[in-house]
């Protein structure tokens, strides 16, 4: 749709011009892991991500074409001169041309996510889970931190150079929340210029014809654009931020947002957004999946759910829900229509996990300082999952226990940033659930992650990136250095069926693959994965190993399946992003020019 307005003042202002642009259903998003749709510096072409993989448009064209070996690939950025896109995929930052062609990797580093910037210089700044500023060669090389986190500080995110390269804006996330804060790279100082903000963005309004020019910063805050005046040479803000554009889609947790400006330092003004809100795990609904595409309402409601488990009856459902400046486990009896909260801000930064124990009286999660339990009836209150040693302080997700009940497997996050599996021995008793002894299962150089026991507890299935994307694998419990890789193309979240003798994984375009399996003594077979239901609809995107988005029910038949909003506003959401013309002249309206 087009919509347009004229201001009534100043004249010499060009009217606010929105353009409805439709990228297809498969549009990402962006979830977790920056903007999902970019435009380049000078305003001619779209880059955007859609079925895990990059596309890109000229403006003055009507058809997308696929950028080839950007399988998995999230955050894009652009260089200065609009001829290479950076990006990162398979654990690595890579970039490729946008006139096509095989990606240059520039550096291997696990779980990047934390969105990138390119200089005119020939550098790039960088942020990866966990980790401060990092300086790469646009060439390729190791990175180079440029500081080091504040006490507190879990991440330092989402960065932009400034004018010249001599500065660069990042949001700053931690224990105390969400903050823009700027950088200079000449006498390595930091303050703090908006607390409570997330992805901030520098605009230069260029000076025209009988108009003073002026700069911005923006930013998003609950779903709201602001805009405050800026003084790049000073690196302060000037005056009041004013709200400037709602309904944002935004991430809670990691402070990512979705909208990209172009010509930020050259007064193009042009602004691209997607509609929505919050998306700690995004608005999504619950839907009974079958085989043959059919779907039924589950948790109809839309909401911001994620990681939805089913008890071992099938008759409660485990979600991950963002609450505050955490995320909390709440139960969902879909025969009684009856949510039940039972914690409270006690989940991890990165999100509570639960899982079931066989019995289906407790709920296992990570919480903050290391795994804990709670009844799943919800009395008592949450307790620590004691172990024979102290529990790390690393961050610990628990994903599978086995089916009698009696071992639990986890993943931790190590210092790299990637995952390490570790699994313990369980035991249930009156007093409730206690883990013995940590012992670690799979630990390298590479990310792995979401361990899952097979039904008879005698193999591990797990995804990993050691192939440069992310892969199913199997290996036996314990351990006997044999391994089968299940997925072809790209797979994450392994569930085993029960009842029969397979294995479901979600795939890079989000929809779900089943690969049938046997087994002979110590060896694992496994066939050709294919989609378990060509009529299906996707999976709500939550990129690859954002988190998982469905569940298997016990009698194998149906998937309990995260699912985008089927309304007409919800689809259209899912697939349009907003253009604003001439959007630096309503910045002068509303803001006005004080800064300068």
């Amino acid at each position: 749709g087009l919509i347009a307005y004229r201001a009534t003042r100043p004249a010499q202002l060009k009217p606010l011009v929105r353009l409805a642009l439709d990228l297809g259903a498969d549009l990402s998003r962006g979830i977790q892991a920056g903007a999902a749709a970019i435009l380049s510096p000078g305003g001619t072409r779209l880059v955007y991500v859609s079925k895990g993989k990059l596309f890109t448009r000229r403006l003055d064209q009507p058809n997308a074409t696929e950028l080839t070996g950007t399988d998995g690939a999230f955050s894009p950025f652009f260089s200065p001169d609009g001829l290479w896109v950076g990006f990162f995929a398979g654990g690595k930052l890579q970039k490729t041309s946008v006139e096509g062609g095989t990606p240059v990797v520039l550096c291997d580093d696990s779980i990047p996510i934390g969105g990138g910037t390119w200089a005119e210089d020939g550098n790039i700044i960088a942020t990866f889970l966990y980790s401060p500023l990092m300086r790469i060669p646009a060439v390729g090389g190791m990175p180079v931190r440029l500081m080091e986190l504040d006490p507190g500080e879990t991440g330092q995110l989402w960065p932009q150079f400034l004018p010249g390269g001599k500065a660069v804006l990042f949001t700053s996330t931690g224990s105390a929340g969400h903050g823009i804060e700027v950088f200079s790279l000449s006498d390595h100082r930091r303050k703090t210029l908006q607390r409570g903000g997330t992805y901030g963005r520098y605009i230069s309004v260029s000076n025209g014809a009988g108009s003073n020019g002026a700069d911005y910063l923006v930013y998003v805050n609950n779903g709201t654009l602001f805009a405050v005046a800026f003084d790049p040479e000073k690196l302060e803000v000037r005056g009041a931020p004013v709200p400037v554009l709602d309904q944002v889609v935004f991430n809670s947790t990691f402070g990512s947002a979705q909208f990209d400006v172009s010509g930020a330092t050259s007064g193009t003004g042009m602004l691209l957004y997607q509609t929505g809100g919050a998306t700690g795990g995004g608005s999504v609904t619950v839907q009974w999946l079958d085989s043959t595409g059919k779907t039924q309402p589950l948790l109809a409601k839309p909401g911001p759910y994620t990681r939805p488990r089913l008890s071992p009856d099938g008759q409660r459902l485990a979600l991950d829900i963002p609450t505050g400046s955490g995320w909390d486990v709440w139960i969902y009896e879909w025969q009684r229509d009856t949510m039940t909260r039972l914690t409270y801000e006690a989940g991890e930064r990165l999100g509570a996990n639960p899982v079931w124990s066989p019995d289906g009286r407790y709920i296992v999660f990570a919480g903050k300082g290391g795994i804990f339990w709670t009844r799943s009836d919800g009395a008592g209150k949450p307790q620590p999952l004691q172990t024979q040693v102290p529990q790390s302080k690393n961050s610990q997700f628990p994903f599978s226990v086995t089916p009698d009940g009696k071992r639990l497997a986890w993943g931790e996050l190590m210092a790299s940033g990637g995952f390490a599996l570790w699994t313990a021995p369980l035991e249930s008793g009156g007093t409730g659930l206690r883990a013995g002894k940590p012992e670690v299962f799979l630990q390298n150089s590479f990310d792995n992650r979401q361990p899952a026991f097979s039904p008879d507890g005698r193999w591990l299935a797990y995804s990993s990136d050691e192939s440069g994307t992310y892969q199913v694998y199997v290996r036996a419990f314990p351990d006997k250095g044999g391994k089968w890789q299940i997925s072809n193309a790209v797979g994450s979240y392994p569930v085993w069926s029960n009842n029969a003798r397979e294995l479901f994984f979600r795939s890079a375009d989000n929809r779900i693959m089943v690969a049938s399996y046997t087994v002979k003594g110590d060896s694992f077979a496994a066939d050709r994965p294919k989609v378990w239901s060509e009529k299906a609809k996707q999976l709500a995107d939550f990129g690859i190993f954002g988190t998982a988005s469905y569940d298997l029910a016990p009698d194998g038949k149906r998937i309990a399946a995260l699912m985008p909003v089927e309304t007409p506003e919800g689809q259209q959401a899912q697939s349009h992003v907003v253009l604003l013309m001439n959007f630096f002249d309503e910045l002068r309206r509303k803001v006005g020019v004080s800064g300068k």
